[in-house]
C-alpha cells in the first residue's frame, strides 16, 4: 500500500507534458487566429520558450525514473511494438518538432505558410503524446489501471492545466480579446468531468481486488487525497476566473500561483494513480 510518491519523476513526467501538450495547442490557435499586433504576437512566441523548459525538465525527471541516459535510448528499441517506446518517441517527436518550429520563429527564419502547417502538425503530434502515454498504463493484468479512467484521467489535466499555463504565457505578452475568455471555460468543464471521474472511479475501486487485497485498500487515503486535489483545483480556477468576471484580467503574479496551485494539484492526483498499481494475481470484479 502506498500513495505513489516513490514515483514522483514519472509524475512529473505525465503532469508537466500533459500541460505542456494543452498549453501549446492554447497559445498556438491564438497566434494563427487572435494575435494580430506584431509586437504582442513576437512577445508571445518568445514566451513559448517557457514551454520547452517545462518539457525539458519532465525528460530530465522520466531520465531519472530510468536510471540513466542510455537506459532512455535504450527503451525505444521497440518502437512500435512497446508503449514505452511509443510514449518516449512521441514525446522527443513533438518536443523536436515544436522546439524546432519555435526556434525558426523566433528567429525569423519560418515563412508565414509553412509556419500554420507546421504548428497545426506540432498540435497533432501533442495529442498523439498524451494518448501514447497513456497507452503505458492500459496494462490488462494491472486492472485498477486498465479502465476508461487512465486515458480520461490524462487527457483531463491536458485540458485542466493547459488553458491556464497557455493563457498565463499569452497574459504575460500582453494578448487580449474574446478567445482569451474561452481558455478558462475549457479548464472549468474539464474540472466538472475530473470530479465525476474521481466518484466513478471510487466506486469501482470498491469492486476490484484479487487474491491478496482488495483495490480501495491501496490508497487508503484516496477520499481526503483527492478532495484535497480538487480543493486546490478550485483555488486556481477561482483565482484566474473572479478577477474577469469582477470585469478585470487577473495579473501574471495571479496567474502563476494559480498554475503552481494546479500543477500540485494534479501531482497529487497522479501520485494516487500510481499508488493504485495493483498487479493482476487472480484478480476480480465482485
Amino acid at each position: 500500500m502506498g500513495n505513489g510518491w516513490h514515483e514522483w519523476p514519472l509524475m512529473v513526467f505525465t503532469v508537466l507534458g500533459q500541460c505542456v501538450a494543452g498549453g501549446f495547442i492554447a497559445m498556438a490557435l491564438a497566434l494563427l487566429y487572435g494575435v494580430k499586433d506584431k509586437a504582442v504576437r513576437k512577445r508571445a512566441e518568445l514566451l513559448m520558450v517557457v514551454l520547452w523548459i517545462l518539457m525539458g525538465i519532465g525528460f530530465i525527471a522520466s531520465i531519472l525514473h530510468l536510471g540513466s541516459p542510455l537506459r532512455a535510448f535504450n527503451s525505444l528499441n521497440r518502437l512500435g511494438s512497446s508503449a514505452l517506446s511509443n510514449e518516449i518517441a512521441s514525446g522527443s517527436v513533438f518536443f523536436a518538432v515544436g522546439g524546432f518550429w519555435w526556434l525558426l520563429t523566433v528567429l525569423g527564419k519560418m515563412p508565414q505558410a509553412l509556419s500554420k502547417v507546421w504548428v497545426v502538425i506540432t498540435m497533432i503530434l501533442g495529442v498523439v503524446f498524451v494518448w501514447m502515454m497513456s497507452r503505458v498504463y492500459l496494462i490488462d493484468t494491472v486492472p485498477t489501471w486498465f479502465s476508461v479512467w487512465t486515458p480520461l484521467s490524462f487527457f483531463l489535466t491536458m485540458f485542466i492545466g493547459g488553458p491556464l499555463l497557455g493563457y498565463l504565457l499569452l497574459s504575460a505578452a500582453g494578448v487580449s480579446g474574446w478567445g482569451m475568455r474561452i481558455l478558462p471555460v475549457v479548464s472549468l468543464l474539464a474540472l466538472l468531468v475530473s470530479m465525476v471521474v474521481v466518484l466513478m472511479q471510487g466506486m469501482e475501486l470498491a469492486t476490484l481486488h484479487n487474491s491478496i487485497q482488495q483495490a480501495s485498500a491501496l490508497v487508503p487515503e484516496y477520499g481526503s487525497l483527492m478532495a484535497g486535489r480538487m480543493v486546490l483545483l478550485v483555488i486556481a480556477l477561482v483565482g484566474w476566473i473572479v478577477p474577469q468576471l469582477k470585469g478585470s484580467r487577473p495579473g501574471v503574479g495571479l496567474l502563476t500561483l494559480a498554475m503552481v496551485l494546479m500543477i500540485a494539484g494534479e501531482l497529487i492526483g497522479r501520485g494516487v494513480f500510481y499508488g493504485l498499481h495493483m498487479t493482476v494475481g487472480m484478480a476480480i470484479a465482485s
